[in-house]
């Protein structure tokens, strides 16, 4: 058994040995001490790693089109401009968009920024930032997602049950307003203590304040990854000092199971004040308390568990409505030939199989009958006489 690391140079031999251990970005073996090494993390092979990256699923785009056309030149360009220190973010492509009724307003980088912006968070940021990220912290993430958090509720449910039954109770919290509301001068401070190379903590400060003063902008992939490191503190808090095994954090959403009400009511008072010292703001009507046994809503996913432990997932009611709604709609722009029926398909087909996931065949019956009463109606006989009628005046006419 190995010995803990006691004395200066005991813990300067462990501090060199995870230094020169080599980690696996995009499928390229690198040293982990590379990740704070401007020079190296801004390579011309990494700038041009990152832009192929980049250019993936968007090369439909006129700007990022633009750009490949003369790529190699573009990207060397990048690179001269980075190591003299004088890359500026050119800018954002700002819209609003209504998704499931909430106005959301996005700031969009540009594709050169992008190419800088993947180069430092795949080569620096996330290889750093999330070595202290708790498991169940699941958004983002290589190999982590969606699916892997509503599997995470799963599996703490399941030992939930081998230890106290059905009998219990969840905490669900969700941040108000979560991108907007985060401090420039935490994620800095989490930044500063982890990175000493003064070009990598310049260049990342310059991304965080070209948002303003305040919070964190969507359709940035620093956005994203430095949002996850915002609440780090309050997950290790929930973990390590409240004692919850069972807690999932996707993002804005968090979920905690206990046995006991009153300790999870304990929990929340600590974790508002927790909240506060890192000027994060939970949303009051979506953040209670839910007994087990009436099952909970988590990720738009109704979770319940039976008397035998088994775990039941359905789509919540509210999607389901939305999409029969969506395909009406759908159908009224088809008839005004607004639309394609293979466009529609395909969104039919996307919501058919994130429902498939679920413990939802009755739902999806329903949904496919909907959708072939609405696409696929029998044609009477008078329009079936009309149809051969026009088919044979258009012979004549030709």
């Amino acid at each position: 058994m190995r010995r803990r690391a006691v004395g200066g140079r005991a813990i300067n031999e462990v501090y060199s040995e995870q230094m020169a251990k080599t980690i696996t970005v995009n499928g390229e073996a690198i040293n982990y001490s590379d990740c704070f090494d401007f020079d190296k993390v801004f390579s011309s092979h990494h700038l041009w790693e990152s832009y192929k990256n980049c250019k993936k699923g968007v090369n439909w785009k006129a700007s990022t089109h633009k750009f490949t056309t003369n790529a190699p030149l573009n990207v060397f360009r990048l690179y001269i401009a980075l190591k003299a220190g004088k890359f500026k973010s050119p800018g954002f492509y700002e819209f609003d968009i209504f998704e499931r009724g909430k106005h959301r307003h996005i700031k969009s980088v540009r594709i050169e920024e992008r190419v800088v912006q993947r180069c430092l968070c795949d080569y620096c940021i996330v290889p750093v930032l999330s070595r202290s990220f708790i498991y169940d912290n699941g958004a983002t993430l290589k190999d982590k997602g969606y699916d892997f958090a509503i599997n995470r509720v799963r599996t703490h449910l399941q030992r939930h049950f081998r230890k106290h039954g059905s009998e219990g109770y969840v905490l669900l919290f969700d941040f108000s307003k979560f991108f907007d509301n985060i401090s420039h001068e935490e994620i800095k401070s989490v930044l500063s203590a982890r990175f000493r190379d003064d070009m990598i903590l310049k260049l990342t400060f310059h991304f965080i304040d070209a948002f303003g003063d305040k919070g964190l902008g969507l359709g940035s992939q620093i956005s994203q990854v430095l949002a996850l490191a915002a609440a780090d503190k309050l997950d290790h808090f929930i973990k390590e000092q409240l004692r919850i095994k069972g807690y999932v954090r996707y993002m804005d959403d968090g979920w905690l199971i206990h046995e006991s009400k009153e300790y999870l009511q304990e929990c929340l008072e600590q974790i508002k004040i927790k909240c506060v010292e890192q000027g994060l703001v939970l949303n009051e009507k979506k953040t209670h308390i839910a007994k087990l046994s009436r099952g909970f809503t988590f990720l738009k996913v109704r979770h319940f568990m039976t008397a035998t432990g088994k775990v039941i997932r359905k789509i919540s009611p509210e999607s389901v409505a939305r999409e029969r709604r969506k395909l009406k709609k759908l159908k009224n722009r088809l008839d005004c030939n607004l639309i394609i029926f293979k466009d529609i398909e395909q969104s039919y087909n996307s919501w058919d199989g994130h429902a498939s996931r679920f413990n939802s065949q009755n739902t999806r019956q329903s949904m496919k009958k909907l959708f072939n009463s609405l696409f696929f109606r029998r044609r009477t006989q008078d329009e079936v006489l009309q149809n051969q009628t026009e088919q044979n005046d258009y012979r004549r006419a030709c």
